[in-house]
């Protein structure tokens, strides 16, 4: 059987067997590759920071309208986000397109199929899987041994910050994604993990679905001790949103002035930059295990 062209994802059974040019997306998926990408978009910004780490901004030729780290990001040509322009991909001529799950319209990757554009899907459910990502990507690119070199960073940085906080008495966060309506992060969510390894107990780690909605009568109930808002310029809870909070007298948190900020594009993102957002979270929620002087 001869072998099919370059980037084609299939299931044929000659992909049974994994080759070294083969790798798997998020969806169980195959993608071949012949040799490695020199035009790739992203359509995640998790992936566009990812691939500047490991030093591929030069074959990097599309981003989403929401890439803007590192400042050089904001310079590529924008595709859209939720609803990607096919027209500007193909003109492009990408060899690769890096794709979160959310990605996922039924007649955009027919299109793109269709068009023999290969699209991979990277959207590590876990927060362990995410230096696993960054690693896959690596090898995908040639890029291998600065990836393993950010993974290795990520892992050590977690590491350090777990034992910090690992023996602490954890105490109830609300990580607020949204607030109108009031929308958090449950378990099957990275960031629920993240709260797990800052010392946190998130209270809504019994949700069924990664990012549940709540009612205040759950908040009240749950009575969080720290309520943790994501701020930013495409992301984030308004100020305004933010203050509102102040009229539940009731909770902890705010009794005891417990409302803090985080920026989005630390936490929100699954990508190289969540060191830092776990750390400023291990910060805000047991600043004891942090001396002042070494504060970022």
């Amino acid at each position: 059987m001869a072998r099919r062209q370059q980037g084609i994802l299939t299931g044929m059974p000659f992909m049974a067997n994994i080759t070294p040019r083969t790798f798997v997306d998020d969806l169980g998926r195959k993608l071949y590759l012949a040799k490695a990408p020199t035009r790739i978009i992203s359509l995640a910004p998790s992936v566009t920071e990812i691939l500047f780490a490991i030093g591929l901004q030069d074959q990097i030729v599309g981003v989403t309208e929401f890439c803007d780290y590192p400042i050089e990001a904001k310079q590529k040509t924008k595709v859209g986000y939720a609803d990607p322009n096919i027209e500007v991909i193909v003109a492009l001529q990408p060899d690769l397109v890096l794709a979160p799950r959310a990605f996922l319209r039924a007649d955009l990757m027919a299109k793109l199929e269709q068009l023999k554009i290969p699209t991979f899907i990277v959207d590590p459910e876990s927060f362990e899987e995410i230096p696993s990502r960054i690693q896959l990507i690596g090898r995908m690119v040639d890029r291998s041994a600065a990836a393993d070199v950010v993974a290795k960073m990520m892992r050590e940085r977690i590491a350090a910050i777990r034992s910090k906080t690992a023996g602490l008495p954890r105490v109830r966060v609300l990580y607020v994604l949204s607030s109108q309506p009031l929308i958090t992060v449950g378990a099957g969510s990275f960031i629920h993990q993240v709260i797990g390894v800052a010392g946190g107990v998130n209270i809504a780690s019994n949700a069924s679905v990664p990012y549940p909605r709540l009612n205040m009568e759950a908040v009240l109930t749950a009575d969080p001790e720290i309520i943790v808002f994501p701020i930013g310029e495409s992301e984030g809870i308004p100020l305004g949103d933010q203050q509102l909070w102040r009229q539940w007298t009731s909770l902890s948190g705010v009794k005891h002035g417990q409302l803090h900020q985080i920026p989005s594009d630390l936490l929100n993102r699954p990508g190289p930059r969540v060191v830092e957002g776990l750390e400023r979270l291990a910060r805000i929620l047991h600043p004891e295990a942090f001396p002042a002087s070494v504060a970022p």
